[in-house]
């Protein structure tokens, strides 16, 4: 399956965004930090999917239990 977390110097200097959006990754994640969730951030970067969000935290998550 294809990454929905792409990186691209052009791209937001670099910063993971999703892929085919200019919306950094951190975001997401500073949503969910910040007890504002899912459907708000959602709402709030609606070129991105809530497959995709689903699909990058998924990927988070099998990064990091990988890295043991």
């Amino acid at each position: 399956m294809e990454s929905v977390v792409v990186r691209d110097p052009e791209t937001m200097s670099g910063e993971p965004v999703f892929r085919g959006t200019r919306v950094l990754v951190r975001t997401l994640f500073e949503y969910l930090e910040c007890n504002r969730g899912l459907e708000g951030f959602l709402a709030g970067f609606p070129t991105v999917s809530r497959e995709m969000a689903i699909q990058a935290i998924e990927e988070a998550k099998h990064s990091l239990l990988s890295a043991r």
